[in-house]
This record gives C-alpha cells, sequence and structure tokens, in this order.
C-alpha cells in the first residue's frame, strides 16, 4: 500500500512567496498540506507489464527518495487505478481523482487516446499531467496546454534511431504491422518520417486489433510485400506476440524486423533465441552505468523484473514534480510546472534532461541490437549500446511544433 508521510513545516511569509523565493513549502502554498499524486495504469490489460503495478512502485520509490533527500514541510499521498485503456474510463477515474480525491498530478498513462482526454480535463481543472507511458505528438503540438509534460518518449523519438540506422544500412523498403489505435498510428509516423528522410520507402500497412493474439494474416501480408524491413508500430505484448509469431513463419532472416516499441520485459519473455539482432531505441537500460544498475537493483528486489522506460520514467516524473512544488513554494499547477520547466532534469533516467516550452521533456536517448545467447553473461544481460542520441537530436525540434504556447 503506498504510504503517507509527515513531517513538521515551517511557514513561509507572503513576500517571500510573492517574490517567488526557492524553498521548502508551506501549509498556505500547498492545499490540505498534502501533495497528492496519481498513477493512472494498465494493471489488467496489454500494457500492464511494461507500466502497471511497476510504475506504481517506482512513483513510491521517487516519493521515498524524495522525502529523505528534501525533507518536504508537506505530506505526499500516492493514489493508483487502473484506466482499462479507455479513454471514458481515465477521463472518470481522473475527474473523480481531481474533484473528490484532491489529486493534484496524474502520470504514466500508458495510452495516447487516454492521455489526450485526461490531459484536457486537467487543463479545465488547472492540474498537473505527466504522461511517461504514450507516443503521440499530438501531447506537445496541436493538444498541448500549459499543465501537461511529456516525459519519456514519443513517436519521434522511437523512429529516429531504429528506422535511420536500418535504412542507412542499406535496406531501404519497409512494410508496417500497426495496432489499430491511435498509439499505432503515431509510432508508424515517427518510422515514416525517419526512414524516409533516410531514402526509405513504405511499400504498404496492415492494421491488428489491440491484444489480437493472433498475427498470422497481417505476417503473411507482409511477407508478400517482399519488404527488406517488417516495422512493428505497436507496443508491449502485441510487439512480443508479434515478433514470436514472424520466427515461427520464417520471417527472418529474409526480412529484418524493426520494433518502434519493446520493452525489455518483452526481450525477457521472448529470449534471445527468439529477439537476436532486433534493433530498438530506448531511453534507459538497468545496466548503462552504476547509478542505473544501483536503481535497477532496488526496483528488481520488489518487483523481479528490471524496469522498462516507462516505469523509470514515472519516477523521474514524479521526483522532478516534487522537486518543483517544494521549488515553488505551492502546488498549484502553473506555479509548479514554472518551476519545473527552470530546473534541469538529471536523475537515474534523464541524461541531458530540459523541460521545452512545448512541454516536451527532452533527453539523450539509445540505440540498442538485442543480443545473442552467446553474447549474454549474466540474467537479463540483453542489449548491446551502439550510438547515443544527444537530446537536441533525439527529439522533433521545437521550431517543427504546432503548440500555441511555442513563441513563434
Amino acid at each position: 500500500m503506498p504510504r503517507t508521510f509527515r513531517s513538521p513545516f515551517r511557514a513561509l511569509t507572503a513576500a517571500m512567496l510573492l517574490a517567488g523565493a526557492v524553498g521548502q513549502a508551506s501549509a498556505q502554498g500547498v492545499s490540505d498540506g498534502e501533495v497528492r499524486i496519481g498513477v493512472l495504469t494498465d494493471l489488467s490489460g496489454v500494457y500492464s507489464d511494461a507500466s502497471g503495478r511497476g510504475s506504481v512502485l517506482a512513483a513510491q520509490m521517487a516519493i521515498d527518495d524524495f522525502v529523505a533527500q528534501n525533507k518536504p514541510n508537506f505530506k505526499v499521498k500516492l493514489l493508483s487505478a487502473d484506466m482499462q485503456l479507455k479513454p471514458d474510463v481515465g477521463a472518470s477515474i481522473a475527474r473523480t481523482w481531481f474533484d473528490r480525491e484532491g489529486v493534484d498530478m496524474i502520470t504514466d498513462l500508458p495510452s495516447s487516446a487516454v492521455t489526450l482526454a485526461v490531459m484536457n480535463l486537467a487543463a479545465e481543472k488547472n492540474k498537473v499531467v505527466l504522461p511517461t507511458g504514450p507516443a503521440s505528438l499530438r501531447i506537445t503540438n496541436d493538444d498541448c496546454n500549459a499543465t501537461t509534460i511529456h516525459w519519456a518518449y514519443d513517436e519521434y523519438s522511437q523512429g529516429q534511431g531504429t528506422a535511420r540506422a536500418i535504412t542507412e544500412s542499406g535496406k531501404k523498403t519497409w512494410y508496417f504491422i500497426e495496432a489499430d489505435y491511435a498509439g499505432g498510428k503515431a509510432l508508424r509516423g515517427g518510422f515514416e518520417e525517419a526512414l524516409k528522410s533516410a531514402g526509405g520507402t513504405v511499400l504498404g500497412t496492415s492494421k491488428h486489433a489491440l491484444g489480437a493474439g493472433d498475427f498470422s494474416s497481417q505476417i503473411v501480408q507482409a511477407q508478400a510485400s517482399k519488404a527488406d524491413v517488417i516495422g512493428l508500430a505497436n507496443a508491449a505484448g502485441d510487439t512480443a506476440n508479434l515478433i514470436k509469431q514472424a520466427s515461427e513463419f520464417g520471417v527472418t532472416p529474409k526480412q529484418v524486423l524493426a520494433a518502434s516499441l519493446i520493452h525489455i520485459t518483452d526481450i525477457h519473455a521472448l529470449g534471445l533465441k527468439t529477439a537476436k539482432g532486433l534493433f530498438l531505441t530506448d531511453g534507459f537500460y538497468w545496466d548503462r552505468n552504476d547509478d542505473s544498475r544501483a536503481w535497477s537493483k532496488r526496483f528488481f528486489d520488489q518487483r523481479k523484473k528490471m524496469p522498462t522506460i516507462v516505469q523509470v520514467g514515472t519516477y523521474s516524473a514524479v521526483l522532478h514534480y516534487l522537486k518543483g512544488v517544494q521549488a515553488a513554494g505551492t502546488d498549484e499547477a502553473k506555479a509548479t510546472v514554472a518551476a519545473m520547466k527552470k530546473m534541469p532534469v538529471s536523475d537515474v533516467f534523464a541524461q541531458n534532461g530540459k523541460i521545452r516550452d512545448d512541454g516536451r521533456m527532452v533527453h539523450d536517448m539509445y540505440l540498442y541490437e538485442v543480443k545473442t545467447p552467446e553474447e549474454s553473461t549474466k540474467p537479463w544481460d540483453y542489449y548491446k549500446l551502439k550510438a547515443t542520441i544527444p537530446a537536441e537530436k533525439a527529439f522533433r525540434p521545437i521550431e517543427q511544433s504546432t503548440c500555441k504556447l511555442v513563441k513563434k
């Protein structure tokens, strides 16, 4: 169960607050003397392994670390719920949280459609949303707002490393198998933009329902296209099941598989014999450095799985949000977001992180290749680093943003 932390508080004067002083928040500045955070996630569906209870755990870890290190003069309460990947369900939970539970910030949200519904509601209620699970560029473009910050990755960041590297290697023709919902379309869009700029061509696309299970029809169509590359514009369990079935159909090595969004938990489920040679772009790998290994061990000790980008991204988002509340001296949404934007994001997840005017948190990303069974030397030793993609290149340039908050 999430825990509530209590500590004595020290009042700040009105003059200090008006001057925008950075320091510990007062009881007057934080509503009810308590910051309430909601993890709106997938606890039972196709994204539950990549987000779900792992994201709830990561959020609690962030709260624990913040309280221990920053000793805030306000309490922190964590709530969680299953939005069932349905926009109406997600919006209903968010409305209840905002109106009845006093929730100040919602995070995770592993669905673009749910995210768009929740962030629009949050803007009306003057609440903060920090999505770590969805990919849609709409979040920081046409649908952007002043209290939403897109945290972990998006369709552009996922496509740039993988699609460009494969296309520039000489594999020019692509066929897509796409999840038939907003997130699938978003991921395919990111791939297409990168491969076309590298001289690639798209020969066709097949779609499938979320959590379809059987991909035989789509795989046969992709094989018939004779494309060099089959791009998988889906995520989590759908991607893992598709890779497994493609292997059974003998797709590789005749055609290369490229995943737009796949998590280390999916690779673990597939096994290296099936997933070897797969190229992917990710923002986090547990074995990257000493800090990532130490944090991931804490996570693994409780979850028995290594963390995904969504889960460690949730940790990062919650930690930075609480720092923003403390710096602003209030949990009022716009003041907190303004404080967050002033501070660099530097933690176990984000390297060279900063929050842009369009609400995109940019940070370094990494191109990995999945190891062969022979190359792996220990449990969860699955990736080899091929390239670091610096923050300024990993995400779409702000000059191309259609967000109304960006000054042209």
